[in-house]
């Protein structure tokens, strides 16, 4: 549902293809809920937002418990999934894992264009109409959003443990 996340709606077929071409065999796990702070402002529910990484560290827990995995691959982005998923992957730390990432969003409307519009619209200069043009135009794309908030800092996070591969 999530634009973040929705990239990884072919991961898992692909993952197991790559795997059986390599002589193994991949299952999907599990899979863990996923929210976006920015969807569920003032909505209900949206205080679940931190309760939801020990959901998600759970939830990817039970799904390797079966002491069936010889490794691990994680799909997450955003600032409670990734960090879920890495609670997960601590726990079962004697399996070899690696995080995925959704990739970046593609780029929207500038911010400095953004800005303007706000900016116009806070002086009565252009009509909501406008303004909502703006603010769909900014994130038209699949994958980690585009701003320099928490899901980037993950993903950078991830990538300098160790967990993503380099430019990841």
């Amino acid at each position: 549902m999530l634009s973040a996340h929705q990239p990884f709606e072919t991961y898992p077929a692909l993952i197991r293809e790559a795997a059986h071409e390599a002589g193994g065999v991949a299952q999907v796990a599990g899979g863990v809920p996923a929210m976006c702070d920015g969807v569920t402002q003032g909505q209900p529910g949206m205080e679940l937002s931190l309760f939801s990484r020990d959901v998600i560290a759970m939830a990817a827990g039970i799904g390797l418990s079966h002491n069936m995995f010889d490794a691990a691959v994680y799909l997450g982005v955003c600032d409670k999934i990734v960090p879920g998923l890495a609670i997960a992957a601590l726990t079962f730390g004697h399996l070899p894992a690696v995080f995925i990432p959704a990739g970046p969003m593609t780029s929207g409307l500038p911010n400095d264009e953004k800005a303007k519009i706000r900016q116009l619209f806070a002086e009565g200069k252009v009509g909501r109409d406008e303004l909502l043009e703006a603010e769909s135009k900014s994130y038209h794309g699949p994958g980690t959003c585009t701003f320099y908030g928490t899901a980037n800092s993950n993903q950078m996070l991830m990538e300098i443990m160790g967990f993503h591969l380099p430019g990841a």
